[in-house]
Order: structure tokens, then sequence, then C-alpha cells
């Protein structure tokens, strides 16, 4: 009896041993899927919120052309994408990522179970996490949704999301956002940007091949891109090919035909043509849309830039200055009829300066100021054939006090009573240094500044020539010089022509309003003296056997030459200097570089090119010409009439003069 007792009190321990642990199990079980479920809630909790413009937005690749519609530069932030429609993506791309990635896609409800099953055995396997089981959707809202962290927290997010997206966007929204989110590899996201990179076409333009190649990139872009190994490219191909013919996607023949196939690359991608200009375009397209419209934003931005005259402007410049430590050049170009920007070129490497001479360079402009003087005169009632002043070494006093501005000829050569027709072609410092105080200095910058001038100008007599320590941008000097083409007509200068907006829709469309600044009669009397100017003065280097008009400039110790001129069709202006500082160009391929020597060259060269299939005309015959009257001023020698009489000014200087007649070096 007691033996059967302790048997009993055995069994009876083991049972209560039994139901203790049994009960500790269920414990630890209900307590573990209370944790799970509390993270599963918090984590649901926390969840990004899915909503259709979330969910359909997309960054995008922006574009700039030029005028003949050939492609300057592509434009993006982190990601370079072009935005494509599911029904422009060829049926081989679409089934063959559905095949190699998510054969059971339009089966499930977001999340493969049987692929997870699969997976789940691997980690078992391979004793550790494995990166697998993941459906599109799964792998669509890891992209836009969830970290790339591997762990089971992220795949348990990216089942709840998965699920939800599919309730919210149908299988064919979810593949088009995917085929346009996924990356692929060289920087290109989206199939249109993985075609353009590798192939340099259009995803539209894609055959089998080159399909199933795209297809198997999302593993593993870096792994399988043909640019850094061809083989693994080739191989992975083959087994979307085959995973293709498989499923029943294409016969098998069409995928043994498919993997014979070359594989031909786009040998480079991603240059940038025109880059100064492309960074002028780019910083006007931020100043109006944002960075982040204009990085992700999409954009199609049409421009006015000519790549012939580009190339025109760059080889003018190198069959000039073609010798190690040459100084730099830049060359801009204007339609005077709407402002539009042919050329803008400078002579620098973008990659080692990104400075833009052609448009942030600010250098003294010399004599090529004398234009704005003159137009100011002649608004006054001066007649430049009929107004004469004394040609000789000057004092001018400053305004408001000071020492008095010294005013010399390049060559120290005075010609006496000298007209202002004159005067411009021998580039006369000394008379229009005379002009400009009887007409006055703020009547000059006044002028400038209607003419296109935009860089602040101080108010002193030697605005005449361009104003001492100040400076204006080839583009300004370009854009003034265009007003007085155009008979006076300015117009604001004009880079982008277009902009379209992903959908196709017009935002934006240039309408040139050119207003009239100076009379027509006025500007025509300038031209008129800037043709003589090239026919027969210091800007004669620069004839191109044309109606044309222009003026040479030089600065002080030859730190700048300048030659700006136009045409009834274009306007052009040339600048030389050295960019980092201010340094004479006096031995410069043996000799000294002045506006009418290399810039005037330059000229030349460019506007022979740009204006062969131009047919020549003259400058249009103005409506109403200028009402010409005496002028009064301290310095006017003689106005009005053709015997001028020699007097010395108000100030006492005497009248230094020769009777050389001979070239002309001053500036």
């Amino acid at each position: 009896m007691p033996r059967r007792r302790k048997q009993i009190r055995r069994k009876r321990k083991r049972r209560s041993y039994l139901l203790i642990g049994t009960g500790f199990f269920i414990l630890s079980v209900l307590f573990a899927l209370l944790i799970g479920i509390q993270t599963v809630l918090a984590l649901v909790h926390d969840l990004p919120k899915l909503d259709e413009e979330n969910f359909l937005t997309l960054g995008q690749t922006s574009r700039i052309y030029a005028a003949d519609g050939s492609l300057l530069a592509e434009i993006y932030g982190t990601e370079n994408r072009t935005v494509v429609p599911l029904n422009s993506i060829p049926e081989y791309l679409k089934n063959g990522t559905i095949a190699i990635e998510d054969e059971r896609f339009y089966e499930h409800g977001g999340v493969d179970y049987e692929a997870i099953g699969r997976a789940a055995v691997t980690d078992v396997t391979q004793g550790k996490l494995a990166e697998g089981g993941s459906t599109i959707t799964q792998q669509l809202v890891k992209k836009v949704y969830v970290s790339d962290e591997r762990s089971f927290t992220r795949k348990i997010v990216e089942a709840v999301l998965a699920t939800q997206l599919e309730r919210i966007a149908n299988k064919d929204t979810i593949l088009e956002r995917y085929l346009n989110t996924i990356y692929y590899g060289e920087n290109a996201y989206g199939v249109e940007a993985a075609a353009q990179t590798y192939f340099g076409k259009s995803v539209t333009q894609l055959d089998l091949s080159e399909c199933a190649l795209l297809a198997g990139l999302p593993q593993a872009p870096s792994a399988f891109s043909p640019k850094t190994d061809l083989t693994a490219a080739i191989e992975r191909r083959n087994t979307v090919l085959q995973k293709m013919a498989d499923l029943g996607y294409i016969k098998q023949t069409e995928a043994h035909y498919a993997a014979t196939e070359p594989i031909t690359l786009r040998q480079t991608a991603g240059a940038v043509n025109e880059p100064y200009f492309v960074e002028y375009v780019k910083q006007q397209l931020i100043d109006k849309y944002g960075a982040k419209k204009v990085f992700e934003g999409g954009l199609t931005v049409h421009t006015t830039i000519e790549p012939k005259l580009q190339a025109a402007g760059l080889e003018s410049i190198k069959n000039t200055l073609n010798e190690d430590g040459d100084p730099a050049a830049a060359l801009v170009s204007i339609d005077p009829s709407n402002g539009y920007i042919k050329a803008m070129v400078s002579s620098q490497d973008f990659t080692s300066s990104q400075f833009n001479l052609a448009v942030q360079a600010k250098r003294q402009p010399g004599s090529c100021f004398k234009p704005f003087v003159l137009t100011a005169a002649v608004e006054q009632g001066v007649n430049p054939q009929k107004t004469f002043y004394m040609s000789k070494e000057i004092d001018i006093p400053m305004l408001g006090g000071g020492p008095p501005w010294h005013v010399t000829t390049y060559d120290h050569k005075y010609y006496g009573a000298t007209n202002l027709e004159t005067a411009m072609l021998h580039s006369d410092n000394t008379i229009y240094a005379q002009l400009v105080m009887d007409v006055g200095p703020d009547k000059a910058r006044d002028a400038a500044e209607r003419l296109g001038i935009k860089s602040p100008m101080a108010t002193n007599p030697s605005i005449a020539l361009g104003g001492l320590g100040q400076g204006v941008s080839p583009l300004e000097m370009s854009s003034a010089y265009a007003t007085l083409s155009a008979n006076g007509m300015y117009s604001e200068p004009i880079a982008i022509t277009k902009v379209e907006m992903p959908d196709g829709t017009v935002d934006y469309q240039a309408n040139p309003q050119p207003r009239k600044v100076v009379k027509d009669g006025v500007a025509f009397e300038v031209t008129k003296v800037l043709e003589a100017d090239i026919e027969k003065g210091t800007s004669s280097k620069a004839n191109i056997g044309r109606p044309a008009a222009g003026k040479t400039g030089s600065t002080e110790n030859l730190q700048d030459a300048w030659f700006v001129g136009y045409t009834p069709d274009l306007s052009t202006s040339v600048w030389i200097g050295y960019p980092d500082q201010q340094l004479p160009m006096d031995n410069v391929h043996g000799g000294q570089v002045w506006g009418g020597g290399p810039p005037a060259t330059i000229w030349k060269d460019f506007m022979l090119t740009a204006l062969k299939d131009t047919p020549k005309k003259d400058f249009a015959q103005p409506k109403e010409k200028p009402e010409f009257k005496k002028l009064v001023g301290k310095f006017v020698l003689y106005s009005g009439g053709d015997s001028p009489t020699a007097r010395d000014d108000a100030y006492g200087n005497s009248s230094r003069t020769t009777t050389s007649q001979g070239a002309n070096a001053n500036d």
C-alpha cells in the first residue's frame, strides 16, 4: 500500500509539473502574442499615410533644349527619372519584370505567402535573414515609404503597407508606378531613364533582348550592369528570357533568338552641352520655379541658343587665341528684333572654372561707352557731323570737387578742331570727355541704362569711357548695342522661349515686348557714326562687307579689350582679358591687345559665319529725323556750322594739335 501511495504521489507531482509547464508555455505564448500585437499595432499606428497624391507623385528629370531641338542637358536632384504611362512601356518589359520579380503579381493581394514560405526556408537553411519573397507591391512601398533596413519589423511594415496599397490602387497602376520608380543602376530611376542611359533611346523603342536586360537589373543593379560586367548582364538577361518562356510570355524560340542578340550600349550619357549657357538658364528657372521644381519637376525647357553659332563663336576665339598663356575671351550674340540670345560663349574650361565670363564678368568697357554719350548728345539736338571740339590733352574738373580728371589720347596724338563723328573714328578720349560734360554725365548714364546697361554706374565724367573702376558684362553690351540696331527698341535679353510641364501643358511662353527707349532718328544717327567707324575708323578690321556698325574699346594699361558691333540682324560683343586678375595684355603673340585688334578679328570671323546665309540689308531709315540745334556748353568749340573757329576752352587748356592724320592706335 505505501508503495502504491508513493506512485500516486509521483504521478500527481508529474501532472502538477506538466500543468505548471503547460501553463507557463501558454502564458509565454500569450505574452509573446500580446507583445507582437502591440508591436504591430504600434507599427501600423506610425505607418505613413497612403493616398493617391502621395502614391502618384514622383520626382522627374528636367531637360533643356537648344533652338534647333537638340538636347543641351538633363538636370535632376538625386534621381534621374522620366515618368511614362504604362501603355508606352513594351509588353516585353512589363512581362519580363513580372516573370523575374513577382510571377504571381496579378494573383496575390500585395503579399505572396507562397514566396514568403520559400524565402523562410532559405532563411533557415542559410542561418540568416535573406532578402526574398517580396512582391512588386512590397518593393514599391519599400522604395517609396520604408527604409532599406533589413529586419523583421520592416518586413511587417512592408506587408501591411502592400496590403493597404492594393486596396487603393489597381494592379496596372501599381505596376506603372513600380516601373517608373525602381532603380536600374547608373543613376537611372525608372524604365525611360534606364533605356536612355543604357541604349540611348526611348523605352518605347526597346526590343525583347533589351527589355529582358532591363527587367533583370532591379535585383542587383551594380552586379548586373552591362557597363560594369557585360558577362553577368548577359547571363541575367538570358535568365529573364528563359523565365518568360517558362511562364508562357514568349515562345522558347523567341527566348533562344533574343539570347543570341549582342548588347549595343550607349557610349556616352548625361553630357552637358554649352554648360555656361545651361547654368545661366538653370538659374533663371530656379528664380521662377524654385530648385525643387527645376530638379524634380520634369520640365521641358526650350531655349534661344543656336548650337551652330555657339560653335562658330568658340572657333573664332580659338583661331585668334590659340597659345598657352593667352588671355580668355567671351562672346555674346543677340537678335535685335526680340532679344533672343543666339550665342553665349566663354573660352574657359567649365570643369576648371564655372565663372561665366559672358554674364558674370564685369569689366570696364573703355571707349565702347562712347556711343552712349553720343546717344545722349543727339537726343539733345547735337549734330555729330557739325559739332566740333578741340582735340587736346585736357583736365576735366570732377563734379563735387577733388583732383581733375586728366584725359589724353592713347597715342598722344591730337587733331585740333574735330567733329564728333571724326572723334569717334579716332576714338578720341579728350573730345568725348568734353562732350559728356556738356550733355551731362547723368544724361549719359540714363541713355546707357535705357539702351540696356543694368550694372550700376557712378555719375561722373569718366562715364564717357565706361566709368573708371566700373564694369559691365558682355551680355549687357551686346544688348545695349542691339537696341541701337533695332532703331531704339529695347528688348530684354531672352534665353528661354518655352517651358512645358510633364503633362505637356505650356507653363511659360516667351513674349518679347520691345519698347521704345530712344527715338529711331537718334539711334540712326548714332548708327551712321558707328558704320563710318567700321568703314574707316578704329574698327576697320571688323569690316564684313555688309552694312555694320561697331566700336572698339580698350582700358588703361590694356587690361581689357572689347569690340561690340551689330548689323540689322545680329548684335555681338567680344571681350578679351585675364579673368582672375587685372594684367596688361601688352605681349600676346608678340603684340598688344586692343579693341581694334583681336576682339575685332574674332567679331569679324564670327559674324561672317553667323550671317553667311542671311541676305545683306541696310539699316532702316528713321520715320522721324532728329531736330538738330546749336549745342551750348563749356567745352563745345562750334555747333551748327561748317567752319569752326579754334579757341581755348573755359579752363585755360592750351590747344595742342598735330597735323598727322595717320593710323590711329587710340581706342
